[in-house]
């Protein structure tokens, strides 16, 4: 009885596994599917995530430089326009 238990449970496991490897390879195939036919997602991904980064540089550059008035900020932008 013991080994018919063991033997179920390999069985169970062997299963398993592949099926796990077998969700595996579909969810690469649909993922390599996506990425040829709409490049365009990957591309935005991409963008918004350097996008991001350079936000993060600013506002760190920002936090370690002196404070500056508000009248300051808007004459500079004033003479931008």
């Amino acid at each position: 009885m013991l080994w018919l238990t063991c033997g179920r449970f390999f069985v169970d496991y062997l299963m398993t596994a592949i099926e796990e490897r077998r969700l595996k390879g579909l969810l690469k195939t649909a993922v390599a599917e996506v990425l040829e036919e709409r490049q365009d997602l990957l591309r935005d991904a991409i963008r918004e995530s350097l996008e991001d980064v350079a936000m993060l540089r600013a506002i760190q550059i920002g936090e370690k430089s002196p404070l500056t008035s508000r009248n300051k900020v808007f004459r500079r932008l004033e003479r931008a326009a």
